[in-house]
């Protein structure tokens, strides 16, 4: 196997994608472990793994004041369900043996350590799979802001986020079936066409930053693991990389051809080939 393209590596989990095929909601144990064996493989290819996983399956605060409950509680109450998913998480991974550590930004003595940048790097160089919880730690601060924040701070060579589709579109693709999928992005274009990858304050913690992998697709077959191990010969048509180092007001949304690269200031943005 090839070696990877990146070392140190941030993975934004959706809580959503933790549902399943059938979408009611909570934690879907087989998709759950289908994921961590994928983690397991990326692993064994010595990549270090941080990860940030989303609340959504359980309770989504931004959605609490339809319930009454007002915003920041909402948002509390989201982070907790954060923690819960980081928890079912590092449990089946330690079942396939490999060494994981839960980080929170709010304190939970005998549940997880509390997050200290210094900390999670060292148990990084440690080969230990870091799952950060509780987003933020404060409330009005999404998950993917959380992820933007942690890639930065742990020095991640690239941040990606897996979700239900396997790319940016330029609308919802489960909603409009003639939504157009992105090969790539800057990061103006994605603040400007107001793409929903993800929120305006993760995008803007991304600029000058490592580069961002927006869209990688939970799929049990085993292309999941393909893409996020950033193998040199990637899948064509897995995920939409967004350059979030491009300057101002250059469009990034050129399809290159199989087999070619688009470079930018002598950087390979995306490489394309026939097969992986």
């Amino acid at each position: 196997m090839s070696a990877p393209a990146y070392k140190r590596i941030l993975l934004k989990l959706s809580g959503e994608a933790l549902e399943g095929k059938a979408g009611n909601g909570g934690i879907d144990f087989p998709t759950l472990g289908g994921f961590c064996d994928e983690i397991v493989q990326v692993i064994g290819m010595g990549v270090e793994v941080g990860l940030v996983v989303g609340g959504g399956n359980i309770f989504r605060g931004a959605n609490s004041e339809e319930s009454g409950i007002d915003r920041p509680t909402g948002d509390y109450m989201g982070m907790l369900a954060t923690v819960i998913n980081a928890l079912a998480i590092q449990a089946s991974l330690e079942r396939r043996g490999i060494s994981t550590r839960v980080l929170t930004a709010i304190e939970m003595p005998g549940v997880a350590e509390p997050y200290i940048r210094r900390r999670a790097t060292r148990h990084l160089e440690k080969g230990r799979v870091v799952i950060f919880g509780a987003g933020t730690g404060n409330p009005f601060f999404t998950t993917d802001t959380a992820a933007a924040l942690r890639a930065n701070e742990i020095g991640a060579e690239i941040l990606m986020k897996a979700t239900k589709v396997d790319g940016v579109y330029d609308d919802d693709p489960n909603i409009n079936p003639k939504a157009v999928r992105y090969d790539s992005l800057d990061y103006t274009t994605v603040l400007s066409k107001k793409l929903k990858v993800m929120d305006a304050a993760a995008i803007s913690l991304c600029p000058g930053q490592p580069a961002a992998d927006p869209g990688l697709r939970l799929d049990p077959t085993g292309q999941y693991c393909q893409s996020l191990a950033m193998c040199r010969c990637r899948h064509p048509r897995q995920g939409t990389i967004t350059n979030m180092s491009d300057p101002i007001g250059q469009d990034r949304t050129k399809r290159w051809p199989k087999g070619q690269a688009s470079k930018r200031n002598g950087r390979i943005l995306r490489v394309r080939q026939p097969g992986c």
